[in-house]
């Protein structure tokens, strides 16, 4: 007779996609909406030479109780971007996670079928409200409604205290961002 273990309750996210394209901001807003809504969390934003172009990611992961580790091998939501980080992350992902990516310039397919993927028309609905970098503000904003890890409203109020200063004058547009995928 085998052992039954229980699933953890953690979620394990893992963010993706090139340096500039928003990712550890990404990572930041989602640690900082579980936290309002008073999950336990950590966020681990890698970043450095990426900055330049190459490949960068954000590990969060969110619990009703206390996290072990902030490290994420097997995350159960990956999100990317970018071709690369379909490459370099889908293996990764838990049996049955969900993989969320931006259709609009991701042109392979994910190659595993034991996966739940959400493809979204990011750039396209980013270059509808007239603004092509909040593609990270449309792929978050899908991945809260789908998942419901947290409220898109947690998000929305989330947005003022961690934008930076010098981009507040676009935290209107951000959160059209958010609520615009389907």
């Amino acid at each position: 007779m085998g052992i039954e273990t229980e699933r953890s309750p953690d979620t394990q996210v893992l963010i993706a996609g090139h340096g500039g394209q928003g990712i550890v901001f990404m990572g930041t807003l989602l640690a900082h909406a579980a936290m309002m809504e008073g999950k336990e969390v950590t966020f681990f934003p890698s970043y450095g030479a990426e900055m330049r172009g190459g490949t960068a990611h954000a590990s969060v992961v969110v619990s009703t109780r206390r996290i072990a580790s902030p490290i994420v091998e097997e995350p159960d939501i990956l999100i990317v971007l970018n071709e690369p980080s379909l490459l370099r992350f889908e293996s990764r992902v838990r049996p049955n996670g969900r993989l969320f990516f931006n259709r609009s310039l991701i042109v392979s397919s994910p190659s595993r079928d034991d996966l739940n993927v959400i493809p979204v028309a990011a750039s396209e609905l980013a270059q509808k409200l007239g603004n092509p970098r909040i593609v990270n503000m449309v792929m978050l904003g899908a991945v809260a409604r789908i998942t419901g890890l947290v409220s898109l409203s947690t998000l929305s109020e989330s947005l003022k205290p961690v934008l930076p200063a010098h981009r507040l004058s676009l935290l209107e547009q951000n959160r059209q961002a958010l609520q615009i995928a389907e």
